[in-house]
């Protein structure tokens, strides 16, 4: 592994610890030519994923897509940075469990406010609310109906 810092190849591992529920693996290395120190994470290689947008174009899987629409949704509400981790991984997980080499963003976005229901019901109704794409007021009342149910 590079360092980061002055470019030399050699480095060594100084620490190695299991990461991200034990899907990943954290080392500390530290380079022999600069003694800086940086942190690498290991994870296994997974198949290319396909996202199939609401128009039909066709992009690869973007984890940070994911975690930036919950971080919207979550703004200036009581939802720590653990607990939108914790829900990115476990739609990162469900999505990638599908073994399928493409998937609709519709199915990635129902998941998203599956989860968001269960972590925050403000940030569940920002999320619907462009995810939906609210066209007026009815509609945006019917899904907090749905959500009082």
């Amino acid at each position: 592994m590079k360092c980061p810092y002055c470019g030399e190849e050699n480095t060594k591992v100084i620490d190695s610890r299991p990461a991200e529920e034990n899907n990943a693996i954290r080392r500390r290395r530290q380079c022999g030519k600069c003694q800086k120190r940086f942190t690498t994470y290991e994870k296994v290689e997974t198949i290319p994923l396909i996202v199939i947008k609401k128009d039909n174009i066709r992009e690869p899987y973007d984890r940070g897509k994911i975690e930036g629409g919950i971080l919207r949704s979550c703004h200036k509400r009581p939802v720590s940075y653990e607990q939108i981790n914790a829900a990115v991984e476990d739609i990162e997980n469900a999505v990638f469990n599908m073994e399928q080499k493409e998937i609709s963003s519709t199915v990635i976005g129902e998941l998203v406010m599956e989860r968001l229901k269960k972590l925050d019901q403000v940030a569940y109704v920002r999320f619907a609310s462009v995810y939906r794409e609210f066209k007026d007021v009815s509609t945006f009342m019917e899904e907090l109906a749905k959500l009082l149910k």
